[in-house]
């Protein structure tokens, strides 16, 4: 299969079942987002300070490829059936957290991103994957959107949070805390 078919130079792209859209549709808005965030998380993923977590980074973007399709499939379509995360993926993504957050001091305050490499490439990550959020319920408010994508991407950011916090701390860079 070719990388290029020309198709796309007149602005519109295929969506799953095939119909057209243009390239500025709020649903490609969605799950170009959504592909944004799984290249940021291949980032983190190649990080050394990330050894142990690979595993389930590699897992959160085979859920984030499953949300992407789920975003970029024609529901008008019915003889194609629509890809959707794991059932479990909001679970596990919490699991992960209260894992991570044993490990770390109470936050009280807001604090600047910035520590280690890695723990702010999971910042950037987190910010990619509100706006993700973001545009998936604009795009729910033109069609109907499985529950499980926006709450997944809900506790992801979560996730990335901590994760960038025990980053910090695992690379020993104290957090510098955001004085009102």
């Amino acid at each position: 299969m070719k990388i290029y078919t020309r198709t796309g130079d007149d602005g519109t792209t295929s969506i799953r079942g095939g119909r057209r859209i243009a390239k500025y549709h709020v649903k490609l808005e969605a799950y170009g987002t959504v592909d944004e965030l799984i290249a940021w998380i291949g980032l983190l993923r190649g990080c050394d300070e990330n050894r142990k977590r690979k595993k389930f980074l590699v897992y959160i973007q085979e859920q984030l490829m499953s949300a992407a399709a789920a975003l970029a499939h024609d529901y008008s379509n019915s003889k194609i059936k629509p890809v959707l995360p794991d059932p479990e993926c909001i679970k596990r993504v919490e699991e992960e957290i209260d894992s991570m957050e044993s490990i770390l001091p109470p936050l009280n305050s807001f604090i600047l991103p910035g520590g280690s490499h890695c723990g702010s490439f999971s910042q950037i990550a987190r910010c990619v994957c509100r706006r993700a959020e973001r545009r998936v319920l604009r795009l729910g408010v033109e069609e109907e959107v499985p529950e499980i994508i926006t709450g997944f991407l809900n506790r992801l950011s979560d996730y990335l949070f901590v994760l960038s916090r025990v980053l910090d701390k695992e690379s020993g860079n104290e957090e510098i805390r955001w004085k009102i």
